[in-house]
């Protein structure tokens, strides 16, 4: 089966079309830094035209040798001065690189700094869903493994191609008084080595992006075997060989295709450079019967040669920069493709609500997860007014946390409304709505700073202020196991610091308690399983002491210990994302329904 003429040209153009992101590559240097991108460019020209200078001045020498070696009265203070001139020329080039170099190093430190700032920056903008979806952290682990490189190389390799076309240009002018074909061979000579290295380069980007999936495993099975969170059950259940066998394996697979490649590369790389090397000697032959023929001087077959050589050179050097150019732009499309990732637009402004009585509502809200079928939440309704509780019941899965998600606009419904003071929260300026809401997660985050900052993550705008941890930690239940600290709340937390100290799951859940009150002007208080960690005795008293903290507040709170839910004002039971039952505690018992059964089993295991 042939290709058609319709597929060759677009492949062609899609082969040209990678090359649009140069100029975005060249933009984002400049922007990083105008002088050292300037410094850089001007040190390139210089670095393209003194090698030509240096072989003419070489010839000038050698002829110069050569007369006087016949004259009867030779004169030999010019050849030395053209020894000096070429001595200085040298030492320029020599200078010209090492700030090539040292310009490289410092716009890669600078570059990389930058492309991974717009990285992060980028996530910070996505939805939850994005990081739920592994489709997208393909995108973002292709992004962040070359995009912080690729754009400084691509224009180190622009430059590069710069210098090198001035350079041939400069040999081109010498080499054509001797004869225009040695120009043409020189070019021609070097065209199938470029073809087998574009033809390569593509495919191993291809094959870059086929191992992602693959590569975030290897990724993932590293932080399990070698990070404190996971070596507990690594050791206990006897899962590090299994685990270091997969790791293995999956290398095994990479590696395969990454020797078929390689073998590929380098095998054709030398059968095509064979055509390089017999033009070269070709030409070696040409000018050296030439000279032989008294065509031209010896100075000048020592010039043509070195021309020839370094003009060959440069055609290589050429040829490979545009190939990797083409490899580059292939890269940074990965970053570019992250960065342009769409995001629905948060631009509600609205600081206030019209009815402020009417707290939170949800009204006929939906949800499905992106790629699925099924609805976490369907058709769900209801209302928490200031002043009341809400506590949500039901299995593992039932679309409790997905809830609490809808609430704080970490994702969007697929249908109906979530309003906040009569007003839906697409309208909220979204940084008013976050310092309404204080959460503890079940899966909280156990950041690895001072136990000041773990609590102050709750309210950046308080994040420093030493006061606000300690009325927080009062409210949150953790001032006294923080008081007895060896650093108080200058205490590191965490293993992987220097003298960081680990707490206990339920001094955790105290510090994630403390964190949530850090936000005082919150009026919407959600605790999903925030006492999963402690035992009965203490969570009654968390929830007692809760209780007390927010009669003010609207509060939510999803626990699997239905003691702790009887006092909530409101129940709701939720079962395959809809609501079953609702009520109180009285009611619902009375109602001798699920949420009934639900508790007589659980009461059953106290008695």
């Amino acid at each position: 089966m042939t290709d058609s003429p319709g597929a060759d040209v677009g492949l062609l153009r899609r082969s040209l079309g990678v090359f649009a992101y140069s100029r975005r590559a060249l933009e984002l240097v400049w922007t990083t830094s105008r002088s050292l991108t300037l410094a850089l460019a001007v040190l390139t020209v210089l670095a393209g035209v003194l090698p030509a200078a240096i072989a003419y001045v070489g010839k000038l020498i050698v002829d110069g040798v050569v007369a006087a070696i016949n004259a009867t009265d030779p004169d030999t203070r010019g050849v030395f001065l053209l020894i000096l001139f070429e001595a200085g020329i040298v030492i320029a080039l020599a200078a010209c690189q090492r700030g090539i170099s040292a310009s490289q190093s410092l716009l890669r430190a600078l570059l990389g700094q930058r492309v991974n700032v717009m990285i992060l920056e980028k996530a910070l903008t996505l939805q939850l869903t994005h990081f739920e979806d592994s489709e997208f952290y393909d995108k973002l682990t292709q992004a962040r493994r070359e995009a912080s490189s690729r754009p400084l190389s691509l224009v180190n390799r622009t430059f590069g191609l710069a210098q090198n076309a001035l350079s041939l240009t400069s040999y081109a002018i010498l080499l054509f008084a001797f004869s225009p074909w040695a120009v043409l061979i020189l070019i021609i000579a070097g065209l199938p080595s470029f073809f087998a290295e574009a033809k390569f380069s593509g495919d191993r980007f291809r094959l870059f992006r086929w191992r992602s999936p693959d590569t975030r495993m290897q990724m993932y099975l590293e932080s399990v075997i070698a990070r404190e969170d996971g070596v507990k059950e690594v050791k206990l259940f006897q899962l590090g060989p299994r685990l270091l066998k997969r790791y293995q394996d999956i290398f095994h697979k990479l590696f395969k295709e990454d020797r078929k490649l390689t073998l590929q590369r380098d095998g054709w790389g030398f059968v095509l450079g064979l055509i390089s090397t017999t033009a070269f000697y070709g030409a070696y032959a040409w000018i050296v019967f030439a000279t032989i023929n008294r065509e031209i001087t010896l100075g000048a077959m020592t010039m043509y040669l070195v021309l020839f050589r370094q003009g060959q050179s440069a055609v290589t050097a050429i040829l490979s920069a545009v190939s990797g150019m083409y490899e580059d732009n292939l890269y940074i499309s990965n970053l570019y493709e992250y960065l342009e990732q769409p995001v629905i637009s948060r631009s509600g402004a609205a600081q206030q609500g019209p009815d402020p009585g009417r707290g939170l509502e949800l009204d006929h809200v939906s949800f499905t997860y992106p790629g699925s079928d099924t609805k976490a939440l369907d058709d769900v309704s209801l209302q928490i007014r200031p002043g009341e509780s809400l506590a949500v019941v039901g299995e593992n899965g039932s679309g409790k946390t997905t809830l609490i998600k809808l609430i704080t606009r970490l994702y969007e419904p697929s249908s109906g409304h979530v309003l906040l003071d009569g007003l839906d929260l697409s309208e909220w300026n979204i940084e008013t709505l976050r310092q309404r809401v204080g959460v503890i997660f079940q899966d909280f985050g156990r950041y690895q700073f001072t136990v000041g900052e773990n609590i102050g993550a709750g309210d950046v705008r308080h994040m420093d202020k030493p006061e606000r941890w300690a009325d927080a930690a009062v409210s949150g239940m953790a001032a006294p196991f923080i008081n007895e600290l060896p650093g108080g709340y200058e205490t590191q937390l965490g293993r992987w610091f220097k003298d960081g100290r680990e707490l206990s799951g339920g001094q955790w859940q105290k510090i994630a308690l403390s964190r949530a009150f850090m936000r005082s002007d919150a009026d919407i208080l959600v605790l999903d399983e925030p006492t999963a960690s402690m035992d009965a005795g203490s969570e009654a008293a968390v929830f007692e002491h809760f209780r007390q903290m927010s009669k003010n507040k609207m509060t939510i709170l999803i626990s699997h210990r239905f003691s702790t839910v009887r006092a909530a004002d409101q129940i709701v039971v939720i079962h395959n994302g809809k609501i079953r039952e609702r009520g109180n505690h009285q009611s619902l018992m009375a109602d001798d329904g699920h949420y009934a059964h639900l508790f007589k089993l659980q009461a059953r295991g106290y008695q």
